[in-house]
């Protein structure tokens, strides 16, 4: 299964590249924010993160109610943050 899962962005590591480091659930990686390079995304803000991606940015109400729904999924839920665990960008 692949969720879109919210992350916080807790760094802009390469901001040429459009890349930031992002907190999901205490694991943080590195992911590309290309997508959401024309909205003025800064630290702290909240973005949906899929296969590496963040596809769109998001409240903090919006990623808590979205964690708390995701979390209720059990080991799907452990087995998506593994994965996104596993998918470091190079």
């Amino acid at each position: 299964m692949c969720l879109g899962i919210p992350g916080r962005v807790v760094d802009m590591i390469d901001p040429a590249e459009h890349l930031a480091k992002v907190d999901v659930g205490g694991v943080q990686r590195a992911i590309s924010v290309r997508l959401l390079a024309d909205t003025g995304l800064q630290v702290g803000d909240w973005v949906l993160v899929h296969v590496g991606f963040a596809m769109a940015r998001i409240d903090e109400a919006e990623a808590q109610t979205t964690l708390d729904q995701v979390r209720k999924m059990g080991a799907d839920y452990v087995n998506e943050i593994e994965a996104f665990n596993a998918s470091e960008i190079a």
